[in-house]
């Protein structure tokens, strides 16, 4: 089942243009959503969430259409744009409770569990935090009232290498839990970890979306990792 279907997603600035987005993120799957910087990620994603104004088409989240639902669905949503800038000196165990005041289905015991997954500390306050650990916050924030959709923003940028590793290795196990996962990325080596499908965009228009292994049969060349074969088109696209 799809958790997500975005069909021909259009929203145009005066000096870019999203042009007919359309992709898939099926339910408890891993999808990269590649690209780089400027090449609509970001649009994208606030336009499938509604944050800003899409011109055209529709987005559907278990098959029921987001304008027309949004209340239900953005409960089982959890959304993230990086590291939010929460008060710096508040414990974490009170920004928790501001928080959960928000979503009615807020549930303690699953709060918890990701708080021992996580290793967060709720006596420290967000300035005591590394910037993985802030990451891991915004997640356990996202997921605590049973989110069924993950959709994260280059939840990895700025992290150091075993930070990043450990965002990717919480995704996997999520995944176990039939979470799906929409996450925007420039950093290609992560698709390699954890994704099962890549959608990859390119100047506002979807050059390809399909499972990963489809992805590099079709584009590699010889032994290419999906790390060079995604430089290489870009630079091709490039010059």
């Amino acid at each position: 089942m799809n958790a997500i279907e975005v069909r021909n997603i259009t929203k145009e600035y005066p000096t870019f243009k999203l042009q007919d987005v359309s992709f898939n993120v099926e339910e408890g799957h891993i999808v990269g959503f590649i690209g780089r910087n400027g090449a609509g990620k970001t649009t994208t994603i606030k336009s499938i969430l509604n944050i800003v104004k899409p011109k055209s088409g529709s987005v559907k989240f278990f098959g029921l259409d987001f304008k027309s639902n949004e209340n239900i669905i953005k409960n089982q949503i959890g959304y993230s744009n990086g590291t939010a800038n929460y008060y710096p000196r508040k414990k974490l165990a009170d920004i928790v409770n501001v928080t959960k005041s928000f979503f009615p289905d807020w549930d303690d015991n699953l709060m918890n569990e990701y708080k021992a997954l996580f290793q967060l500390d709720f006596s420290k306050t967000p300035s005591q935090l590394s910037e993985g650990m802030k990451v891991k916050l915004n997640l356990l924030l996202a997921l605590s009232h049973h989110a069924k959709i993950l959709i994260l923003d280059e939840p990895t940028t700025g992290l150091d290498p075993f930070s990043r590793d450990e965002i990717l290795e919480i995704f996997m196990e999520l995944k176990k839990r039939k979470t799906a996962i929409l996450f925007s990325t420039h950093i290609t080596s992560d698709l390699e970890k954890c994704a099962d499908d890549i959608v990859y965009i390119r100047k506002g228009k979807i050059v390809s979306a399909c499972a990963k292994e489809e992805f590099i049969s079709k584009y590699r060349m010889g032994q290419e990792s999906l790390e060079e074969i995604i430089l290489r088109l870009e630079r091709e696209n490039h010059g």
